[in-house]
């Protein structure tokens, strides 16, 4: 029943034969791994005018499309970088990986660390603005905001866990949707601009004792509007994702998605400029300019507020696809645990999908899904990676010197200039306001790993072997050893161990025995020896009830008499309910015995099953 259940809600089990068959090709995976940088397009505008029109006023639409003119430029620079960082790293894992491989271990834990934290604020913010989308429609819902939030994240979990082309499908289809819906509005805008014999009012100077203040409220818009540059890694990170050939799959996606949010970008910032929208707190930008371009009562205008809070849902898309491959890249590598490694029935890494999952989840909880006070955790934690990526790129073509090297370098260079200029903004205007917690959270989440790490490493050091001769001397001295049979009374299911003890050919098999009445010991000794069990009647007294303490102590001593490579082995008859509720009410010496003596490496601890219907 609850394997149907589980193929209903989540799908039939998948073989690995039919991994092949879950990759994603240009179409899905377009919407898959960069929804979330489309999503950008409808809250990065809003962003660099919040920052300039306080400051500059009406002359801020001068200063309007630059910025945005220049955040494209960015945005091809690093598409041409990433492009090229997929051919020489085909295998994934992006700044994490490059980071690794030019800088070393330490830079390459901070920059996978950054995409980590980056990837689960993504989705936070992601839903948080959705909701706030929602609230805005409908107000009466805001007390509800958190929990409309956690919902959308339950359904991307559910999405992902029914598997990676499922989702594709699911969540790329609403992402068309929006790119047509926003394309629509620039064209119409434009023609409606063109054809209706508009023209924009004059923009006045800037005066000359604000030039510094202007320069400051320029670069912090900027900054603010890099915005647009999140989830541009995530192409990169996501390689193995795509269909065969997967760099040349991965390479062509990335134009795709640069032309589609350059000029949504682009072409909606100049209207925004031509209709002189100044964002306020009750309406978005997008929202305004949809108005005006469509008529606040018009259909379009409704299908463009729709597609504008479900592009927001589906920006946490890319989050939930894509880290759950690089985790597993890192746990790989030994630097997260390994089981982010293992995929689950639908052939994804369900382990990484319900992390991402929780750890959204939690962080909507602690803000209350207030995406503004989310947002400076967001935006550090971008450029963190953008930097490492770029210094580890720069490394890479000094070292190699191949074709072209100088010019690659030089590209290199100017975008790991802006990257880390933003980033001073960035920290310097947003730290206190919440980037402290990012940097927090890197350093922590980096430490973390490298714990992780050293622990993997001793395990190897520890399981790994030397000679053959050491070979032989541990496997030839367990073929026989020493077996303790607890007792409380003579019953089947001590028989039964009993029994698997005789069939497994200890040496010696010790039968112990521990009570507050030395007679009942003397008797169940006799009758043991007179039924004819093979074996040593042991026991001891107590007055304290401590039967389970005296038992260990019984065990350690006996664990300290071992020879080297002796070992020790403990058969606890086990009692099996048929019924699951019932099973908590027996086997409580096995569990505190199994908990206290499992650091010791030479006793083994055996449960005898005594099914019970």
């Amino acid at each position: 029943m609850l394997r149907r259940l589980r193929t209903i809600i989540f799908g039939r089990p998948l073989k690995d034969s039919e991994l092949k068959q879950q990759k994603l090709g240009i179409l899905w995976g377009v919407s898959t791994f960069s929804s979330d940088t489309i999503s950008t397009v409808s809250y990065a505008g809003e962003e660099i005018l919040l920052v300039l029109i306080p400051v500059l006023g009406a002359a801020s639409y001068g200063k309007f499309v630059p910025i945005v003119a220049a955040l494209v430029t960015l945005l091809a620079l690093l598409v041409i970088d990433y492009r090229q960082m997929i051919d020489i790293y085909p295998r994934g894992g992006g700044a994490y990986t490059v980071a690794m491989d030019n800088l070393g271990e330490r830079p390459g834990l901070i920059a996978g660390s950054s995409l980590v934290i980056e990837y689960v604020m993504a989705v936070a913010v992601s839903v948080s603005a959705a909701a706030a989308a929602l609230v805005s429609a409908f107000p009466r819902t805001e007390p509800y905001k958190s929990l409309m939030a956690l919902l959308v994240i339950v359904l991307l979990t559910w999405g992902h866990l029914r598997g990676t082309r499922e989702s594709a499908v699911l969540f790329g289809i609403p992402t068309y949707l929006f790119v047509l819906t926003m394309l629509a509005l620039v064209g119409v805008g434009f023609y409606q601009w063109v054809h209706g014999g508009y023209a924009p009012e004059p923009v006045p100077a800037v005066p000359e004792d604000q030039c510094t203040t202007a320069i400051y409220a320029v670069l912090r818009a900027f900054a603010s509007g890099c915005t647009a540059l999140a989830g541009i890694e995530s192409v990169s990170n996501g390689v193995t994702a795509f269909r065969e050939p997967a760099t040349k799959t991965a390479k062509s996606i990335l134009v795709v998605m640069a032309l589609i949010v350059g000029t949504i970008f682009l072409g909606s910032s100049i209207l925004v400029s031509f209709y002189r929208i100044v964002p306020n707190s009750s309406e978005t930008t997008i929202s305004q300019l949809a108005r005006s371009v469509f008529g606040l009562n018009s259909t379009m205008y409704y299908v463009v507020q729709a597609m504008t809070v479900v592009i927001l849902i589906l920006a946490a898309n890319t989050a939930f696809a894509d880290l759950p491959h690089m985790m597993a890249m890192m746990a790989n590598d030994g630097y997260l645990p390994s089981r982010l490694i293992s995929r689950g029935s639908r052939l994804n890494y369900t382990n990484g999908i319900v992390f991402m999952a929780i750890s959204a989840g939690a962080l909507v909880l602690a803000f209350g899904a207030n995406q503004h006070a989310l947002m400076p955790l967001f935006a550090s934690g971008i450029f963190i990676s953008f930097i490492l990526h770029q210094l580890g790129m720069l490394c890479y073509w000094t070292r190699r010197k191949a074709r072209f090297w100088l010019l690659n370098a030089g590209l290199n260079c100017v975008t790991l200039l802006v990257t880390a200029v933003t980033f001073v903004v960035l920290i310097l205007t947003s730290f206190l306001g919440g980037a402290w917690i990012t940097l927090l959270g890197i350093v922590l989440l980096t430490a973390l790993m490298l714990c992780i790490r050293r622990h993997y490493r001793r395990v190897q050091e520890e399981l790994s072997v030397g000679s053959d001769d050491e070979v032989r001397a541990m496997f030839s001295a367990t073929h026989s050893g020493k077996a303790i049979l607890p007792m409380r009374s003579l019953n089947r299911a001590f028989i039964k161990a009993y029994n698997c003890a005789r069939d497994m050919g200890f040496s010696e098999i010790e039968f112990f025995y521990t009570g507050s009445r030395e007679e009942d010991a003397i008797a169940l000794g006799k009758r043991l020896e007179e039924l004819g069990f093979v074996g040593k009647f042991v026991y001891e007294i107590t007055e304290y009830r401590d039967t389970e303490d005296v038992l260990i102590r019984h065990i350690e001593m006996e664990e300290r008499k071992l020879a080297h490579h002796q070992h020790l082995t403990i058969l606890l008859p086990n009692l099996v309910t048929m019924n699951p509720a019932k099973q908590n009410l027996h086997n409580e010496t096995s569990r505190v015995l199994l908990h206290r003596m499992a650091r010791y490496r030479y006793v083994y601890i055996f449960q005898v099953p005594y099914v019970f219907e």
